[in-house]
């Protein structure tokens, strides 16, 4: 019998409780800015969650796409995802090394390719470790599982469907970078990247979804107070946004935990938009 999860995020206690029990599968998804210089692939051979395997965020990408780390073809997924050792059946619990940053992209990645039954541990490796569990070195060699990958569109936006969104003004918008970037007061990170952004969306920096003491999200009232502050309304549909494609995940598993599951995240995010000429922005 398949585990099923308690819910979109677990906690290093309910981990804890069930780590070693058959089906349930780990996946480190560490990923950082560029500006960072560090190296996720290095720092989980060094050191993770005993079963886990390395999620690529930037190898598991559609190579002949220049954006950076955009959604693979199904085909592309289900083969990565059997080489990892996942399968349908399998449980799935993400994290990474930051708390709840880029565990969300591999997160929603896996539903936009069907599979739900999975969470993101809550804090991450650092709430891991703080709790005084146990890590290892090495690097895994899984058996080949068994995954096959069903694309649902509903979860993704592109390029064109923004557009669209401009004249219809049918989805609500919101960007999880920092004030500065999205204000265009900040440059942007990338090269050749305008500041600014998309016409009409609201701003939430992922950072103000997050608990700095431990690094774990906020709580479901919480959350929704957030979106609520930033005149964010529940009951239409949403679309998330952010630099690369990354945070908005965040913002969409926030969303997700506060009952808002079918909200969407635009792939290319302010990378392709802000990095084109044909774009408007607003500062």
């Amino acid at each position: 019998m398949a585990v099923q999860l308690p819910g979109p995020l677990v906690s290093t206690a309910w981990l804890a409780e069930h780590i070693g029990v058959p089906g349930l599968k780990l996946v480190d998804a560490s990923w950082y800015m560029p500006a960072d210089a560090r190296d996720p692939a290095a720092e989980f051979e060094a050191a993770h969650i005993a079963g886990a395997v390395f999620f690529d965020i930037d190898g598991i990408r559609d190579a002949d796409n220049p954006l950076p780390h955009m959604l693979p073809s199904r085909q592309l997924f289900a083969e990565a995802m059997a080489k990892l050792g996942l399968s349908n059946q399998d449980a799935i619990i993400v994290y990474d090394g930051t708390g709840v940053f880029s565990a969300p992209r591999a997160w929603w990645t896996l539903r936009v390719f069907g599979h739900d039954n999975v969470a993101v541990l809550d804090g991450g490796l650092p709430a891991w470790r703080e709790a005084d569990h146990a890590t290892v070195s090495g690097a895994p060699a899984p058996e080949a599982g068994m995954f096959s990958a069903t694309f649902r569109p509903e979860l993704v936006r592109s390029l064109a469907q923004m557009r669209d969104n401009l004249a219809s003004g049918g989805e609500q918008v919101v960007d999880a970078r920092g004030s500065g970037r999205f204000d265009g007061v900040e440059p942007e990170i990338r090269p050749g990247v305008r500041s600014g952004h998309i016409p009409g969306s609201a701003n939430l920096p992922y950072p103000r979804l997050i608990d700095g003491a431990d690094n774990t999200l906020l709580t479901a009232d919480n959350l929704a107070a957030a979106f609520s502050a930033v005149g964010v309304d529940m009951s239409r549909p949403i679309t998330t946004t952010c630099g690369s494609g990354i945070s908005a995940a965040v913002l969409a598993l926030a969303l997700h935990i506060c009952g808002h599951q079918d909200a969407a995240v635009y792939d290319g995010s302010w990378t392709e938009w802000g990095g084109r000429d044909d774009t408007p922005i607003e500062t």
